[in-house]
């Protein structure tokens, strides 16, 4: 599991600041990197957490730095996660999208795979599914590496987050609805269909497929 942007801050694709810095003046979290960023450590944190609790065979991968130009470096997030899923294993990156006007909100963006994946079309019902040729095809769906777009960094889900009153419980949400539709798209036999009801916590509510039809497809 990879934190988008991991290891492409202040070069050309940083990721959002999200709407409280660029917007409101509010401070970033961490003045190494884009707020976004430092979302998509936590959410992935919390997931491998609660993944790794739940019986999944699931584990985080950090670049070993946050700026590396060179997008086929052999340890950036593309080559690791590329080296996963040519080995039969499932790589899929966190991201926040951009507010306003500026994003499409939440969704999957699947890895271009010759087969369909049970595990994408599971997040995607959830999260809410874009073409999987979005702008032509980007760079990890392209190497075989899922995109899961949580919502855009704005509003309520980011105030939430920004809190340090609502964060640890809106992350434990996220990360739930991460872990059922990863647990619900494992082959039957090994696991039950399962779903977390949703809390006042869940700031990430299921969302109808806006942006995508079956043409599109």
């Amino acid at each position: 599991m990879l934190a988008g942007h991991a290891d492409s801050q202040k070069i050309n694709g940083s990721g959002t600041s999200g709407a409280a810095v660029d917007l409101h003046g509010a401070r970033p979290m961490d003045p190494r990197m884009r707020d976004e960023l430092f979302w998509n450590f936590q959410v992935r944190d919390a997931v491998v957490k609660h993944g790794q609790t739940r019986g999944l065979n699931i584990s985080a991968y950090t670049p070993p730095a946050l700026t590396i130009r060179n997008g086929d470096h052999p340890s950036t997030n593309w080559s690791t996660g590329r080296q996963h899923a040519a080995k039969g294993g499932y790589a899929f990156e966190i991201h926040f999208d951009a507010y306003g006007s500026y994003g499409y909100g939440s969704g999957l963006i699947p890895a271009i795979h010759k087969h369909p994946n049970r595990i994408d079309e599971s997040l995607a019902a959830s999260f809410g599914r874009y073409p999987i040729n979005f702008r032509g095809g980007l760079g990890a769906p392209r190497r075989g590496i899922s995109i899961l777009e949580i919502g855009k960094l704005e509003g309520n889900l980011e105030q939430r987050l920004r809190s340090v009153k609502t964060r640890q419980a809106t992350l434990d949400a996220i990360a739930r609805r991460i872990t059922d539709a990863i647990l619900n798209g494992m082959p039957p036999a090994s696991s039950p269909i399962v779903n977390s009801q949703p809390d006042a916590a869940d700031t990430v509510p299921p969302e109808t497929d806006l942006r995508t039809s079956s043409e599109d497809e």
